[in-house]
C-alpha cells in the first residue's frame, strides 16, 4: 500500500493546472526515489505509475515520464527492479504498441533483473515480450539477431533446447547474413549446444570445433571449445563422417594440451578402447550425454561399442559372434546372448554403410572387408613384406661398403 506522502502528493499535482503537472511529476519521483525506504518504494513507485498512466495524460506526454520513470528504476536494487518493472509491463499491454521503445526499455531491464538471480525462463520470456516487427519502432536486422541470440542462450541455461531452437530458427530466416562478429560466434555455440542436447554430436563437434577456431576468444574457452569437440565426436555414430572428423580433430596442435586426448588418438587410430579409459572419460560428459536410451544402454556405452567393433574389424578377418561379443565387452541379458547382441550391432552398422562385411547367420560368423575391398589387407600385408625387404636389403648394402669402401660407387682401389 502506498504511503500517505505518496497519495497526498499525487492528488495535489493531478488537481493542478495542466501544464505544471510534468514537471511536478518529475520533482515527485526524484524525490521517492532519494527519500522514501527500502521496505516502502516499490509500493510508492506503484502507485506513482499507476496514477501516471491511468490519468488522462496524453501519450506524447506520458512518453518523457516513463523515461525518467525507467531512469530512476535502473538506480535501484533487483528486487524493487523485478516488481515494479513487471507491474509496469502488465500495465502497458493495452498501450504497447504507443510506447514501444520504453516497453523494450522495461522488458530489458526486467531481464537483466531475472538473470541476475539466475531466473533465466523468466528472463528470456520478457525479451520475447518485445515488440521488433512494428511500423512504430525500427529495429536492424543485427538487433533482432543480438536480442534473439541473448533468448536462445537463456533458454539454454535451463535446458530448453526447445524453445532455444524455436528462436534460433528466426536468425536463420533474417534476410541478412549476421556480420558482427561477437554475435556470430555466439549465434554458433548456440547451435552446437541445440545439437549436442538433442544428441546430433558430430553436428555439434563441427560447431564447436569452429567456435574453437575464432579469433578474439580466450584460450581458455577457445581449448574448453575443443575439448567439447572432441567428447562430441566420441559419442558421434561410427562411420566416415565421425572418422573425417576425428583426424581432423587428432591433427590439431591444440589436442594434446585437452584431458580428451588420449581417447580421442585410440579413436583416430582404431585401437580398442578399455573401460577404465571408458570410465575415465565419462565423469567428464554432461548428464544429458549419460542419459539411458530406449534400450537402457547409454549413448557412450553405444559409441564404444561401435567403435571397438571398428577397430575389431581392422584385426581380423572374420570372427565369431560369440568371440566378438567378448571383446566389446557385451554382457548376455534376457534372451539375448553376448553374441547375439555384437551380430545385431554389426547388422545395423553394415546396413546403413558405416562397416563393411557380411554375416553368416547359420555358423554364428562375421566376415569384414577392408575400406578397399576384400582382399585390401593382403594387399597391405603383401606391401608391408616388400617394403621390409627393401630395408633388409638396404642394410646389407650399407654394411658391405663399410667392410669394403674401395668397392663402394667412386671408391679408388687398393694399388
Amino acid at each position: 500500500m502506498a504511503s500517505q506522502k505518496m497519495t497526498s502528493a499525487l492528488a495535489e499535482i493531478q488537481s493542478g493546472s495542466p501544464q505544471s503537472k510534468l514537471p511536478r511529476y518529475d520533482s515527485l519521483l526524484a524525490d521517492v526515489v532519494s527519500n522514501t525506504p527500502e521496505d516502502q518504494i516499490s509500493e510508492d513507485l506503484i502507485f506513482y505509475i499507476d496514477s501516471v498512466l491511468n490519468e488522462d495524460i496524453s501519450i506524447v506526454a506520458a512518453r518523457p515520464i516513463l523515461d525518467s520513470f525507467i531512469s530512476h528504476l535502473r538506480k535501484l536494487d533487483r528486487e524493487t527492479q523485478i516488481k515494479v518493472a513487471q507491474h509496469t509491463v502488465n500495465l502497458l499491454q493495452s498501450r504497447s504498441t504507443s510506447v514501444e521503445e520504453q516497453d523494450a526499455q522495461l522488458r530489458e531491464l526486467l531481464a537483466d533483473a531475472y538473470e541476475a538471480n539466475e531466473d533465466y525462463i523468466l528472463a528470456a520470456q520478457a525479451l520475447r515480450g518485445i515488440h521488433i516487427d512494428s511500423s512504430q519502432r525500427l529495429v536492424s536486422d543485427d538487433a533482432k539477431a543480438r536480442l534473439w541470440v541473448r533468448i536462445v542462450r537463456l533458454y539454454l541455461e535451463e535446458d530448453d533446447t526447445l524453445s532455444a531452437e524455436a528462436v534460433l530458427n528466426r536468425i536463420k530466416n533474417l534476410p541478412s547474413k549476421i556480420e558482427d562478429h561477437e554475435l556470430k560466434l555466439h549465434f554458433r555455440l548456440s547451435q552446437a549446444r541445440i545439437h549436442d542436447s538433442y544428441r546430433r554430436f558430430l553436428d555439434a563437434s563441427q560447431e564447436y570445433f569452429t567456435v574453437s577456431l575464432a579469433a578474439g576468444v580466450d584460450e581458455a574457452d577457445r581449448l574448453e571449445a575443443l575439448a567439447a569437440a572432441i567428447r562430441c565426436a566420441v559419442l558421434g555414430p561410427a562411420g566416415p563422417q565421425r572418422s573425417r572428423i576425428l583426424a581432423t580433430l587428432y591433427k590439431d596442435d591444440r589436442a594434446t594440451s585437452v584431458e580428451e586426448f588420449g581417447i580421442l588418438e585410440k579413436m583416430f587410430l582404431d585401437r580398442l578402447l578399455n573401460p577404465e579409459e571408458v570410465a575415465a572419460f565419462s565423469e567428464r560428459l554432461a548428464p544429458h550425454q549419460l542419459a539411458q536410451t530406449a534400450d537402457g544402454t547409454t549413448v557412450l556405452d553405444k559409441a564404444v561399442v561401435e567403435h571397438n567393433l571398428v577397430a575389431a574389424s581392422k584385426l581380423y578377418e572374420n570372427i565369431t559372434t560369440d568371440a566378438l561379443g567378448a571383446i566389446l565387452g557385451l554382457q548376455a541379458s534376457g534372451e539375448f546372448s553376448a553374441g547375439e547382441k555384437a551380430e545385431a550391432y554389426a547388422a545395423r552398422m553394415v546396413e546403413q554403410g558405416r562397416l563393411r562385411g557380411s554375416i553368416d547367420q547359420i555358423d554364428g560368423v562375421i566376415y569384414f572387408e577392408s575400406s578397399t575391398g576384400g582382399t585390401g589387407r593382403h594387399i597391405r600385408q603383401w606391401d608391408a613384406g616388400v617394403q621390409g625387404l627393401a630395408e633388409d636389403v638396404e642394410r646389407v648394402a650399407s654394411s658391405i661398403t663399410d667392410a669394403f669402401p674401395d668397392f663402394a660407387p667412386g671408391g679408388q682401389p687398393v694399388q
